[in-house]
């Protein structure tokens, strides 16, 4: 039997995406072989899942759960690679299995809450379906006292759960979708960075009606514009997407409630995904042959 060096064991890695250790133990197998080695992990489950593990998984979809009496509530993004198989019934299916995990285990850990079952049903899904698949983030929000959580999810790609202080459900709902229609970045003023401050701050100073301007009334002007600038991007502040004439503040403290916070969650946000140049694929390939 030939010896199996840590080169070759690095080449079969590279070349398959696979596991130190199972890598060894298929060359061990194949005698040192790495092609026959590749062959024989090609008849296995486990290769056709690796191999897929470095494509970029930017679709998919966005699940919620809350809990009957608003006590808390979970988020969780599952991703696929094509919006095509985020409709399909099976990947359907094994996001609600995900988002029932987190929910029973109130937890954010996505290693820990998807190892065993949950990472055996996603290899299985990966061989079914033929696209990379990933559990890629979670959330677990919890009502302050005397409030709720509520849940809103927009076409299976904007999640949001939002938390108020008194309201009710519905309330906690239509504030939910303002967040996923609107997109605030803030819940209320007083939560925007400093750093995003003093970013604006200077945009506003660089614009060319401030030239020439006294120290005072350019400061007046920039107070102002930052004000507008809070109202526009703060939940609170922002009017209401189902009636603009009252602001979200407003319409929640009708009900009896007030915003405490919200998290949004949208497919793929964050992810650089790759962009395929089909003309050239298909070019590259025909040269080839």
């Amino acid at each position: 039997m030939a010896a199996i060096s840590a080169s070759q064991v690095k080449e079969l890695r590279e070349r398959t995406g696979l596991g130190m250790m199972e890598c060894k133990k298929a060359l061990t197998e194949a005698d040192g072989d790495i092609d026959v080695a590749i062959e024989n992990l090609r008849k296995s489950s486990g290769l056709k899942a690796a191999k897929k593990a470095g494509r970029t998984a930017a679709e998919g979809t966005v699940v919620t759960r809350v809990a009957e009496d608003g006590s808390y509530g979970v988020m969780v993004e599952i991703n696929s690679e094509t919006d095509f198989v985020a409709r399909d019934d099976n990947f359907i299916n094994f996001a609600s299995k995900v988002v029932d995990a987190f929910y029973a285990a109130k937890s954010d850990d996505v290693a820990a809450v998807t190892a065993g079952e949950i990472e055996t049903a996603r290899e299985q899904l990966v061989q079914k379906i033929g696209e990379n698949i990933g559990v890629r983030r979670a959330v677990v929000v919890n009502a302050v006292e005397g409030g709720l959580v509520g849940e809103y999810v927009h076409g299976g790609r904007i999640g949001v759960l939002t938390v108020l202080k008194g309201g009710n459900t519905d309330v906690a709902k239509d504030v939910a979708m303002h967040v996923a229609a609107i997109n605030p970045a803030v819940a209320h003023p007083g939560d925007m960075p400093q750093e995003q401050l003093d970013q604006e701050k200077a945009i506003i100073l660089a614009q060319p009606d401030m030239a020439g301007k006294p120290e005072q009334i350019a400061e007046k002007m920039v107070q102002g514009r930052l004000k507008k600038y809070l109202a526009e991007n703060s939940l609170t502040e922002q009017p209401f997407v189902k009636d603009p004439n009252q602001s979200v503040a407003e319409f929640v403290k009708a009900a009896g409630g007030e915003v405490v916070s919200f998290t949004r969650f949208e497919v793929g946000e964050g992810i650089e995904k790759e962009e395929v140049d089909f003309a050239k694929e298909v070019m590259e390939q025909a040269g080839r042959r």
